[in-house]
């Protein structure tokens, strides 16, 4: 498979999501796994994620988004994606770096599911103790 030289790029990780992201020049249309972005991601919260690194570079209009994410859920995908875009982005134009560094968007946030314990119900949660 050729790559084009005009697609960009990005792999974007949130929890245990994982976002494969192109760029590519074109008229803002935002694909997830072959259905439209709006179907994919329903709540506004979601959307307003992916779309962020977008609105602030002000490239909305002039990038294609095509990304193929699995894993965890909604929330962490929206992340994931978001995170994907902006490593694009960057390969798309490096002067975008500072605005994208500023919201904090190139940062993989490290936080995740803390795992459970033996001898306890969760995490953190111990079960009851009697003393008599």
């Amino acid at each position: 498979m050729a790559k084009t030289t005009n697609e960009f790029l990005g792999t974007g990780r949130r929890k245990t999501a994982i976002a494969r992201v192109r760029l590519a020049p074109g008229s803002g249309k935002i694909t997830v796994n072959r259905r439209p972005f709006e179907s994919y991601f329903p709540l506004d919260t979601q959307r307003a994620t992916v779309s962020q690194p977008l609105t602030v570079t002000g490239t909305a209009d002039k990038l294609d988004v095509r990304v193929n994410v699995t894993g965890g859920g909604p929330n962490g995908q929206a992340g994931a994606t978001r995170h994907g875009i902006s490593r694009a982005l960057l390969k798309f134009d490096a002067n975008l770096r500072p605005a994208l560094k500023a919201e904090g968007f190139l940062t993989r946030d490290p936080r995740a599911r803390e795992r459970k314990k033996y001898g306890q119900p969760g995490a953190r949660k111990r079960f009851q103790f009697s003393k008599r």
